[in-house]
Order: structure tokens, then sequence, then C-alpha cells
């Protein structure tokens, strides 16, 4: 395991570069954290880059960051974070976004590079409000349409 990961670290490093703002590696997965303008260009080069060959999108979703561990939180307050995997090479790297504007978070669309993300991103801006540029069908997923307001955003009233 230590030397597939070993392995998945040089690669990425030597791949992606200075576009990490973040590398951390514990309990046996890598994850990376790129800059918002980077978040495309990474992802299409996971995905095409033959040393890394990410051709699945696992999982994605939206994370409120505004009270993180019940402490307060300095940066930005929503992060994107997507699972990939790569089946040609047996590895996994999870991929950390923060959107750079909290009132209006938006984020690049990735069902281009991956089909998978159509649901994963509609269920992020349902719940979250993260607006995904270029999705070709945004549009809430689980709340009813007239539906206000996001769900799972830290802000958002627990009681009606």
């Amino acid at each position: 395991m230590t030397q597939r990961l070993d392995k998945l670290q040089a690669a990425l490093t030597a791949v992606l570069g200075d576009k990490i703002k973040r590398f951390q590696r514990e309990r046996g997965e890598i994850s990376l954290t790129v800059a918002a303008a980077d978040y495309l260009a990474v992802a299409q080069q996971l995905r095409d880059d033959p040393a890394l060959n990410f051709e699945q999108l696992v999982d994605l979703c939206a994370l409120d960051y505004s009270s993180w561990k019940d402490q307060p939180w300095e940066g930005p307050r929503y992060c994107v974070v997507s699972h990939l995997l790569s089946l040609t090479m047996n590895w996994r790297v999870r991929l950390k976004v923060f959107a750079p504007d909290d009132d209006m978070p938006v984020l690049p669309s990735l069902t281009e590079l991956w089909a998978s993300a159509n649901w994963f991103e509609r269920e992020a801006f349902d719940m979250v409000g993260v607006i995904f540029d270029g999705h070709v069908d945004l549009r809430r997923i689980l709340t009813d349409y007239g539906f206000i307001g996001h769900p799972l955003r830290k802000d958002f009233p627990v009681s009606g």
C-alpha cells in the first residue's frame, strides 16, 4: 500500500506541480486542494494524463465550512470535494476546491469530463447552493422546485 501511495504521490507532484495548494496524505489516502481558477484544468489533467488516468468520478459533494468542527473557520466557506478512481492504475484521489466567493459560490462544472458529475453537482447545488458554471441542467434534484434555501448550509433554520 505504501509503495502504491508513494508512486501516486510522485505522479501527482510531477504532473500537477505548483497547482497543488495543499497535499495531504493520511490513513492511506491522498487529498489534493487546488485553487478554483485551476480546478477544471487540474481535473482534466487527472483524467487525461497517462501517468494518472482517473477515468471515473465516484462521488462529488459540497461542504459548508462556516463552523467546521464547531470552531470559527477562517477562509472560504464552501468546498467541493470529488473522489476520483483510476481502474487502470488501481488508485484513488480526493480533489478539494474552495469557492472563492462566499456570497455566490460558483465553480466550473465537471460534467464535460465525467458524465457522473451531473446528478452529484445538482445535489450539491440543491443542498448547499454551489453553482456549477457550464452545467447543462442545474436545477433542484432532492427538494421541490419551489423550495427556498439550501438545507445543508449551517445557517439554514432547523425549525420551521
